[in-house]
C-alpha cells in the first residue's frame, strides 16, 4: 500500500521497527510525538491466598508431580519432521495510508460483540469503535478500516504478523490488543522433540489509526485458553503441561517487553490431590491504558481446563475429572466438574474458592453468577443414559441447591440464565424447552416445558419474558427414538406464562445440510447479531437445497450448498420474523463452500449495515440493504 512520506510518518515507521526488532520497553508520548526510552516494568506475581498451598522448592514440586500425577513425562512427543513447524521470532509489519485523526470525531451509534455479560468484553475477530473505525482479524493480519462515513471507507492500516497466529482482538479507546499463539519445538527427549506453545499479547497505541505503535509485547509459555476485558484490564489465561523429563522441571515463563521471568515454584498455587495429569494455568492481568504498569500473573496447577465464565468481579474456570467404571455392560463413565473462583479487582487476582459438582458443563453459557450465587448446568451419564442437572453454589462454591435427572436420555443443546430463571434445551425426538425457577437458590424447580420439533443450539434474550432460539428444524424418524435434522430454524419463544411456554413464531432457512456458525458443533454466539432497539436480527447461513424435481425425497436426504451470506430480519412480538433481505460475498465463479468469502460477522454503524468475511467488508443501507460499496481485504 502506498504511503505518503512525511516527517511524522518516518518517525512512526522507525519507531515501529525498533519496537518489533529490539522488543525493548518503548513508550510513546503522542502529545509531543516523542519517543521515550523507559525501563520496562517486569511482571509480578499476584498475592497469595489461604485457599491454596504453594511449593517451597523445586524439589517439592517434583515430588508432588511424581506422587500425584498419573501421567508422567511429556504429553506430546514429536519427531524431527515437526522441526519444520518451528517459527521465527514473532514480528509484525505495518502498512499505513494517510492520517485520520479521530480525536474530534463524534461518538457514533454502532453494534458491538455479542457478549454473555454486559460490561465484560470478549475477544473477537471484528471490533468497532465510537469513531467510525472497524478492526478486523483476517488470517495473520489485522486491518484497521475507516468504515464511517462511507465516503471515507477504506483500509487505513494493516498489521501483518509472522510466526504467530492471531486468535482474537480487543479495542479499548486508543488501544488495540492482539492475542495470538505461537508453536515451537524445544527440548529433545529420548530422540524426540517436545512441542511447546506460547500465548502472545501485543498492545498497540492507535491514536493515529494509520500508524499503530507497539507499546507492549508480552508472551507466556502455554496454549491460549481464554480471555476477557473489564474496564482498563485485559485478562487472559494460558495452559502449559506440568511434567518432568529426566528430573528436569519445565516451568512456565513470562516475557514482558524483552524481560523474561521464569515462574518460580513458590509462585505456583496448588490443591493437594491426585489427578490424571496437571497443567500450569496462568492468569495474567494487563492494563490496556497504562503501558508502564507491570503485568500481574497468578499461576495455579490444575487439571485440564475446559470452560470459563466471567462476571464483573469474578472469573470461574472449570476442569473435568473423568472416572471410568467398567461393568459387564454398559461401561459407566462418571465425571465431576471442579470450579475455581478467581476474584478480580483491577490487577489484583486472588483465588478465593474451589468446588466440585457432578457431571460436565457444555460451554460458558452453562454457567452464570447472580445475587452472589453461582449456577451451573451439567450433564451426567450413568448406565449409558444422559441426565441434565442444575446446581446452585454460594461464593465459597459450596452446593446449596440442586435439580437433577432432567430429560433422561436426551442430548443437551443449550442453556441460558436470565435473572431468577434458567432455560434449558434438550433433544432426542422433540425439543423440550425447560423453564426453571431459581428464585429460591436452595430449591430450584421446573416451572414448565415446551415440546416441539427441532431444537435450539443457542438461546438469546429478546426481553425479560421472550427468547430467541437458533438451531435446526427436525423431522421425527418413523422408527427409533430420534429425528432427522433439517434446515436452520430460528424461533421466538414466549415464556411469560412460565408453566406454559409457547413458540410464538419461527422461520426455517434451507434444507438438510444447511449450517450456521451459531449452531453446533462450532456454536459461536459471536456470529449472532441482534439489536432490540432496532428490531434487527442477522445471522450467517450456508444454505443447502434438496432437489425435489423428481418427486418426494426422504427426510435424511442432504441438500447441495447453493448460497452463503447473512440473513437479515425485522423481529417484533407482533409479526415475528419478517425478512429484510440478505447479503452475500460470493462472487461469480466462487465456490459457495470457499470459507474465505463466507460472511462471519454482521453489524452496523449509524444507518449502514456491515457484513464481514476474510476477503471483504460490504456496506449496505440499513433500511433496505441497498448496496453502498465494499472494502477488499487482501
Amino acid at each position: 500500500m502506498e504511503r505518503k512520506i512525511k516527517k511524522k510518518a518516518v518517525i512512526y515507521g522507525l519507531a515501529a521497527i525498533l519496537l518489533a526488532s529490539a522488543l525493548g520497553a518503548l513508550i510513546f508520548n503522542f502529545g509531543a510525538f516523542q519517543l521515550q526510552f523507559l525501563a520496562a516494568s517486569p511482571p509480578v506475581s499476584a498475592p497469595h491466598s489461604t485457599l491454596l498451598s504453594t511449593f517451597s522448592s523445586a524439589d517439592q514440586l517434583k515430588n508432588f508431580l511424581k506422587s500425584n500425577s498419573r501421567t508422567q513425562g511429556p504429553f506430546s512427543l514429536y519427531g524431527p519432521y515437526d522441526m519444520s513447524m518451528i517459527n521465527s521470532q514473532p514480528l509484525f509489519s505495518l502498512q499505513g495510508k494517510g492520517t485520520f485523526a479521530p480525536a474530534e470525531a463524534p461518538i457514533l451509534g454502532h453494534s458491538g460483540t455479542n457478549v454473555q455479560v454486559s460490561g465484560v468484553d470478549e475477544a473477537d475477530t471484528v471490533k468497532t469503535d465510537d469513531n467510525g473505525y472497524m478492526y478486523i482479524l483476517s488470517g495473520n493480519a489485522v486491518y484497521i478500516l475507516k468504515a464511517y462515513p462511507t465516503s471515507l471507507a477504506g483500509v487505513v492500516a494493516k498489521l501483518t504478523f509472522d510466526g504467530i497466529y492471531p486468535v482474537g482482538i480487543f479495542v479499548s479507546g486508543d488501544r488495540l490488543a492482539v492475542l495470538a499463539w505461537k508453536y515451537e519445538i524445544s527440548s529433545v527427549y529420548s530422540g524426540y522433540y517436545v512441542s511447546n506453545a506460547k500465548t502472545v499479547i501485543k498492545v498497540f497505541d492507535i491514536q493515529d489509526r494509520a500508524h499503530p505503535l507497539l507499546l507492549r509485547d508480552l508472551s507466556l509459555t502455554g496454549s491460549y485458553f481464554n480471555s476477557r476485558m473489564i474496564g482498563n484490564y485485559l485478562y487472559f489465561v494460558a495452559n502449559k503441561a506440568a511434567y518432568l523429563v529426566n528430573e528436569t522441571l519445565y516451568l512456565p515463563e513470562i516475557n514482558s517487553n524483552g524481560q523474561a521471568k521464569q515462574i518460580a515454584p513458590s509462585d505456583i498455587r496448588y490443591f493437594n490431590g491426585t489427578d490424571d495429569y496437571y497443567q500450569y494455568t496462568t492468569f495474567v492481568a494487563v492494563n490496556m491504558q497504562n503501558a508502564t504498569e507491570s503485568p500481574v500473573y497468578l499461576t495455579v496447577m490444575l487439571g485440564g481446563t475446559s470452560d470459563m465464565y466471567v462476571s464483573l468481579n469474578n472469573m470461574y474456570v472449570t476442569f473435568r475429572n473423568w472416572n471410568f467404571m467398567p461393568t459387564i455392560y454398559p461401561v459407566n463413565m462418571q465425571t465431576n466438574t471442579t470450579i475455581y473462583r478467581i476474584d478480580l479487582q483491577a490487577n489484583n487476582m486472588t483465588c478465593e474458592a474451589r468446588g466440585t459438582v457432578p457431571g460436565q458443563e457444555a460451554n460458558q453459557y452453562s454457567m452464570d453468577e447472580y445475587n452472589n450465587y453461582f449456577r451451573i448446568q451439567t450433564t451426567t451419564s450413568v448406565d449409558g443414559i444422559s441426565r441434565n442437572n442444575i446446581y446452585v453454589l454460594d461464593m465459597n462454591l459450596t452446593t446449596v441447591g440442586k435439580l437433577e435427572n432432567l430429560a433422561p436420555g436426551e442430548n443437551f443443546h443449550s442453556a441460558r440464565f436470565i435473572g431468577n430463571r434458567a432455560y434449558l434445551v434438550t433433544f432426542q425426538k422433540t425439543d423440550p424447552l425447560f423453564v426453571i425457577d431459581l428464585s429460591q437458590p436452595t430449591k430450584p424447580s421446573v416451572l414448565g416445558e415446551l415440546r416441539i420439533p427441532g431444537y435450539s443450539d443457542y438461546l438469546h434474550p429478546y426481553d425479560e419474558t421472550h427468547l430467541i432460539g437458533v438451531g435446526k428444524e427436525t423431522v421425527a424418524a418413523e422408527e427409533g427414538y430420534f429425528a432427522w435434522y433439517q434446515g436452520i430454524k430460528i424461533s421466538l419463544f414466549d415464556v411469560s406464562n412460565v408453566s406454559n411456554p409457547i413458540q410464538m413464531a419461527n422461520v426455517t432457512i434451507g434444507d438438510r445440510g444447511s449450517d450456521s456458525p451459531v449452531c453446533m458443533p462450532t456454536a459461536d454466539p459471536k456470529a449472532f447479531f441482534f439489536d432490540k432497539s432496532m428490531n434487527l436480527l442477522a445471522i450467517p447461513v450456508l444454505v443447502a437445497k434438496v432437489d425435489r424435481s423428481h418427486g418426494e425425497v426422504p427426510p435424511n436426504a442432504y441438500g447441495t450448498p447453493v448460497w452463503q451470506g447473512s440473513f437479515v430480519f425485522n423481529v417484533t412480538l407482533e409479526h415475528g420474523f419478517v425478512p429484510r433481505g440478505n447479503v452475500t460475498h460470493m462472487e461469480a465463479g466462487i465456490d459457495v463452500r470457499d470459507e474465505s468469502y463466507q460472511v462471519k460477522r454482521t453489524g452496523y454503524i449509524e444507518n449502514v449495515l456491515y457484513t464481514v468475511s476474510d476477503r471483504k467488508v460490504k456496506l449496505n443501507m440499513l433500511e433496505d440493504l441497498t448496496p453502498i460499496t465494499e472494502i477488499p481485504l487482501s
